[in-house]
């Protein structure tokens, strides 16, 4: 350590090599990119997924339970956030002392896959009608199969660890059978119908949507008012008015059956007074609006003054009948319009009055609905028209705009609107019209907007009674299982109640080729269909063996019929299932199939009286995905959640809080990541960020994250340095520790609890600021700081330097398994480096118990108090470094003033010169002088800087009078002059062999 001379009379002797420098292989370049994948080599040679199971069979068992991601591409830092927590959490729990088994899994079905291949399609000119359906889904299979493989070793890389050899894969027999089978329970159930309602209808992938299928994007619309005239039912002056609505989508207007009103909402009989020639409202004109909108309606329709008339009660409004504004102007519209009571009707915007065409609106199908049998006796037609086909064509339903596209087969506005909006003017309906930007659904996957269309389809109830489960309807179920489950964070369960408390029956059916069949037969004529426990295990059966293609090779489905039904008698269903049915199923042939994966078998969850835990984990946007679709299809077949916890995280944004995109040249790719800084600088950013809101990432929050990580690597580092001295079974009791190894024995006993807690209630972030603040605060800044001369210069015999390794030795123990769940690769070269092993692994360690009795909470208190005044010292020793008037602590003696004597007493209680690093320190009583350096948080403590008296240490560099003292080592302190001679007497043989 020294570059001191001693006298000229003798060689200066080389102290360095009789000093207990830290010793290490472990690099402080850590090289991740490389270093890793040899890890990964070796996990997988030595099978460290098998001995993780071996070792925690018949533990109790925590099962996260993968939400599938889509097999389609390379996954992007999204997905790389979901599979990091996902294991941190997984590793977490097994060394909590859990059967903490991880099966990933893959959603291989549905349009996402089948997008991908209708575009090579497109790309090579072909056409997807000309290939037959077993082609185009093989197809469909192997471009899954090929994504399948490519994320695998992506999500391996990133230190993912599960059974990798043994995935749960949707397009797989057995899992396409039991989505099959989930299928027809609710057939058989009764809970599956066919219905004829308005849902999201892609024109551009021409099948049906659902919710969790769409985004919603800006658009700008055309925004119309049009009037229509009272025709019955009213008193004289009310006859010769007109009830005005509004209107966003004109297209839908030849589907008018009824306009909505609402008691709530208070009207009035409104007159034009002013307006120019030419408007469409016109001086005469009467209208009834809502009185808090009336002004709004007449600005829009350029009316230049108007007055009220009367009051219009609800009451009035009840039974009266309209005529359609083109009745009379084009055929076929010549029918009752009734006014009808609707709830959803608001004064937010518009006129009060809500344009009602069952065809195209949730609310407007269910209010028709509520009302058939009452129209029906007042002889309305009850019937809901198709006026859109599937191409977003208006139908002959629509007379006079037959052809007219809401949307082309780009998904780009047609004509339908621009066509109605001039035959409403043409028939002096309309009173204003221009354009609104808002919201509106667009599907995910072609980016283009949906529209609302009334089209057969296959529904699942949700209010419907079922007898199999106990007479409540699915959504009563679902509520229940929503109060059973615990929700991270807790306002999950508010946003997914809401969801589940108002959504409409689930529409399950897709007309398109990729997916699981909608596996029932329909009675043809009466639509009723069948159940039969017989026929539905053949299907089951054949599923097994050949996959869901066993569907569409049997033209009629007579080898599932026969021998107890004709086939001529039924229609074999050809939609197929919305994936989201997939994945919701995916429960039934992961967690309840013990033949495919044994390793789950026999799960006992808590509210069945056992020790298991399953989780769901995954981005919160799953609320109206997958945790929905999950708890609705376990609700319906086993009357229950299918977890006991639900854990969502945020997404992943730029550093200025921005979604990322390639066009703004602002993504992050976590390929990218691992292959400069290392996949566990990736898990470190994971661990430590509040994943319950939306993350950032950038380059410089990479950079922060790289120097956390460099500044923990190094402890470890100094930490096996310094053990490769220690010698097992010299430890010291722990009533005779000094002071300071029982305080770091205290913070472990802290920690343990700390840590423990905090990855049972899957707080990561409050795991790393603990292992941070205590390796980087008070490790690395204080205890191994003050400990480096006794490690480095003690003689050997030292109690202070045994009792230091010691401890060290316990601490880099309890700190690697604690940090292993997050940084698994770094935490494993560690261990590794310290417990070398053919087979051996952090990953099989579960959280060392600490003792109570290291426990000491007064001993605690006083250590804050004197590292209190320790920060004062250092502080002034820091200005004498700055101002180059000392070069090292160990040049300074300075003088401590400390007023308060309890204080006083208590940092006199320690070697307060060792503890501060100095030379020498003197304790003053009193306040100090007024130029003394003072700390404005630590009152009552002042210090004053002087240089240290004495002889600076050839082997130590401590300054001290006492350098000398010991005539055979006249350059070293006594303490050296012990270490040296025990030193000495240990290598005397080496020394001999040397001479000679």
């Amino acid at each position: 350590m020294s570059d001191q001379t001693s006298p000229a009379a003798a060689p200066a002797r080389d102290y360095s090599k009789t000093l207990f420098l830290p010793q290490t292989a472990f690099p402080m370049r850590a090289g991740l990119p490389v270093r890793e994948p040899l890890l990964l080599e070796r996990w997988a040679a030595t099978d460290l997924y098998r001995q993780i199971r071996v070792q925690a069979a018949g533990r109790p068992k925590f099962v996260l339970h993968d939400g599938p991601p889509y097999a389609n591409g390379n996954i992007h830092i999204g997905t790389a956030l979901n599979k990091i927590l996902k294991d941190v959490i997984v590793r977490a729990q097994g060394a909590l002392g859990y059967d903490a088994n991880y099966v990933p899994g893959w959603d291989c079905h549905g349009l996402p896959i089948e997008w991908k291949i209708e575009e090579q399609y497109r790309a090579k000119g072909r056409n997807k009608d000309d290939v037959p359906v077993i082609e185009f889904r093989q197809e469909c299979r192997t471009f899954a199969g090929h994504w399948l493989d490519v994320q695998r070793e992506e999500f391996k890389r990133l230190g993912v660890t599960g059974d990798w050899d043994h995935p749960y894969v949707t397009m797989s027999f057995p899992a396409e059978a039991a989505i099959a089978r989930e299928l027809m329970t609710f057939a058989t159930t009764g809970q599956l119908y066919r219905g004829s309602k308005p849902v999201m209808w892609s024109v551009v992938e021409k099948t049906a949507l659902a919710e969790a299928e769409v985004e919603y994007e800006d658009v700008v619309s055309d925004a119309i008012f049009a009037a229509f005239r009272i025709t019955d039912g009213a008193a004289a002056d009310l006859a010769a008015a007109r009830v005005v609505i509004w209107t966003t989508t004109p297209w839908t207007m030849p589907a008018n059956r009824a306009v909505a009103y609402a008691k709530k909402v208070a009207y009035g009989l409104y007159r034009v007074t002013a307006a120019a020639e030419d408007n469409w409202a016109r001086v005469g004109d009467a209208y009834v609006l809502a009185d808090t909108l009336a002004a709004s309606v007449f600005a829009s329709a350029r009316v230049e003054a108007f007055e009220r008339l009367r009051d219009v009660a609800p009451a009035e409004l009840a039974g009266l009948t309209l005529s359609h504004p083109l009745a009379g102007h084009l055929s076929g519209y010549d029918f009752a319009v009734p006014l009808l009571d609707g709830e959803h009707v608001t004064e937010e915007a518009g006129t009060g009055f809500v344009h009602t065409a069952p065809s195209h609106g949730r609310e407007d199908f269910e209010v028709w609905m509520a009302n058939g049998r009452a129209l029906a006796q007042r002889g309305i037609e009850t019937r809901i028209p198709y006026t859109v086909d599937a191409d977003g064509a208006l139908t002959e339903e629509a007379p006079g705009f037959t052809g007219k596209r809401v949307l082309n087969h780009k998904g780009e506005k047609g004509d339908a609107n621009k066509a109605v909006i001039a035959a409403l003017t043409e028939a002096g309906a309309l009173v204003a019209r221009g354009t609104l930007k808002h919201s509106y659904p667009h599907s995910w996957r072609s980016k283009k907007p949906v529209i609302f269309r009334n089209t057969p389809q296959w529904f699942i109830a949700m209010d419907r009674p079922v007898e199999s489960l106990g007479g409540q309807t699915l959504r009563e179920v679902a509520m229940r299982g929503i109060e059973d489950t615990r929700w991270v964070p807790p306002q999950g369960r508010n946003r997914i109640n809401g969801m589940v408390g108002n959504r409409p029956d689930w529409v399950v059916s897709r007309q398109r080729a990729w997916g699981v069949p909608i596996t029932v037969f329909v009675k043809r004529g009466t639509h009723e269909v069948l159940r039969d426990a017989a026929v539905n295990a053949r299907i089951e059966a054949a599923f097994q063996a050949e996959g869901a293609d066993a569907w569409f090779t049997d033209a009629d489905g007579a080898r599932f019929l026969r021998p107890e039904h004709d086939p001529a008698d039924y229609e074999k269903v050809t939609d197929v299932l919305d994936v989201w049915f997939d994945s919701g199923s995916t429960h039934a042939f992961v967690l309840d199939d013990a033949d495919q994966f044994p390793g789950l078998a026999g799960v006992k969850r808590r509210r069945d009286g056992g020790d298991d835990t399953v989780m769901y984990l995954e981005g919160s946007d799953q609320h109206r995905g997958w945790f929905q679709s999950s708890l609705l299809e376990s609700a319906g077949t086993r009357g229950r959640a299918p977890y006991d916890i639900v854990l969502t995280h945020g997404f992943v944004l730029d550093p200025k809080g921005l979604k990322m995109s390639k066009s703004k040249g602002n993504v992050v790719a976590p390929q990218n990541v691992i292959k400069d800084s290392g996949a566990d600088i990736l898990r470190l950013w994971v661990a430590a960020s509040d994943y319950a809101d939306d993350l950032r990432i950038g380059p410089e929050i990479i950079k922060t994250f790289a120097e956390t990580y460099r500044k923990l690597r190094n402890s470890l580092r100094w930490m096996l340095g310094s053990l490769a001295h220690f010698e097992p079974g010299t430890e010291i009791p722990h009533a005779e520790l000094p002071e300071l190894e029982r305080l770091i024995r205290h913070r472990l006993s802290e920690l343990d609890g700390e840590i423990r807690e905090a990855y049972a209630t899957f707080d990561t972030k409050r795991v790393v600021a603990l292992l941070n603040g205590f390796m980087t605060g008070d490790l690395s800044a204080f205890y191994f700081d003050v400990r480096k001369d006794a490690l480095y210069c003690d003689p050997a015999s030292s109690t202070v330097r045994r009792a230091a390794l010691q401890v060290i030795d316990e601490t880099f123990r309890r700190v690697t398994i604690w940090l292993a769940p997050v940084l698994a690769f770094t935490a494993e070269e560690a261990w590794l480096d310290r417990y070398p092993s053919e087979t051996g692994s952090v990953h099989l360690q579960t959280l060392p118990e600490t003792p109570a009795s290291w426990r000491d909470e007064a001993l605690a208190a006083r250590w804050q108090q004197i590292r209190r005044v320790r920060r004062v010292v250092t502080g002034a020793l820091e200005i004498e470094r700055t101002a180059k008037r000392i070069g090292a602590s160990l040049e300074a003696a300075p003088t401590v003033y400390i007023a308060d004597a309890d204080l006083r007493a208590v940092v006199q209680g320690v070697d307060f010169a060792d503890v501060c690093i100095t030379s020498a320190i003197r304790i003053a009583e009193g306040e100090g002088p007024a130029e003394a350096f003072r700390l404005d948080d630590v009152r009552g403590v002042a210090v004053v800087s002087a240089l240290a008296e004495g002889r600076k240490c050839a082997r130590s560099w401590r300054v001290t009078p006492d350098v000398g003292a010991d005539p055979d080592y006249p350059d070293v302190t006594p303490r050296d002059a012990r270490a040296l001679r025990e030193w000495d007497a240990a290598h005397a043989a080496d020394v001999g062999a040397s001479a000679a």
